[in-house]
């Protein structure tokens, strides 16, 4: 079984593209699955596919590989793309990249190419990854606190003193600071820059 991650999904209608990829990411150690059109590859993703890289043909026949990405998008399928292109093509890759591809290769590439393209592919997803777990974590933090605490914390990551915050939801400070005690514990923090870094991993705002 291959470890996470090294698996690799052809998504090209030309067998003999799919066969020459075949044999050289198998020889580097990745597990390969082809699908000859893009809509083939969309039906199992969405049932569900182990995450890996997608090397994706610009043009196939029916949907081409800008309009299956922006399908993968819009279903939140987060494998990371290198797109493969015709000469010719760049314009429409670059557009790819802006809308975030990892990467795409003119034909004909080299072997070496397409497997350094795939491991960047792979560790930028990796670290888009551990930014989205540390999202999804902070949020379900945030939403254990109760509304007068989150309303305290919003005080506090937009740097404002106790008092202040009081004066806002018409408690006293020492209510505030029994507030401020629960945020501390209930998102398992130890102090002000922790709670502000947790405030912007879950998207809210952090600042006057």
């Amino acid at each position: 079984m291959p470890d996470k991650g090294r698996i690799i999904y052809i998504v090209d209608d030309d067998p003999a593209v799919c066969q020459a990829l075949s044999l050289l990411l198998r020889s580097e150690g990745f597990a390969v699955i082809v699908f000859e059109d893009g809509d083939a590859f969309l039906d199992a993703a969405t049932e569900g596919l182990a995450f890996g890289c997608v090397l994706l043909d610009l043009w196939m026949p029916g949907r081409n590989g800008l309009m299956i990405h922006r399908e993968m998008m819009e279903r939140r399928l987060a494998h990371p793309i290198v797109m493969i292109t015709a000469d010719g093509d760049v314009p429409l890759a670059v557009r790819a990249v802006k809308n975030g591809v990892s990467d795409f290769l003119e034909k004909p590439f080299s072997g070496d190419s397409i497997l350094q393209a795939i491991e960047a592919a792979l560790i930028g997803a990796s670290d888009a990854n551990s930014t989205n777990d540390e999202a999804v974590e902070a949020t379900r933090r945030i939403a254990t606190l109760s509304a007068r605490e989150a309303e305290v914390m919003q005080g506090v990551v937009a740097g404002r003193q106790n008092k202040e915050i009081a004066r806002d939801l018409g408690i006293s400070p020492r209510t505030v600071e029994t507030y401020r005690s629960n945020v501390i514990a209930k998102l398992g923090v130890r102090n002000l820059p922790e709670i502000v870094r947790m405030a912007i991993a879950a998207g809210m705002e952090a600042g006057p």
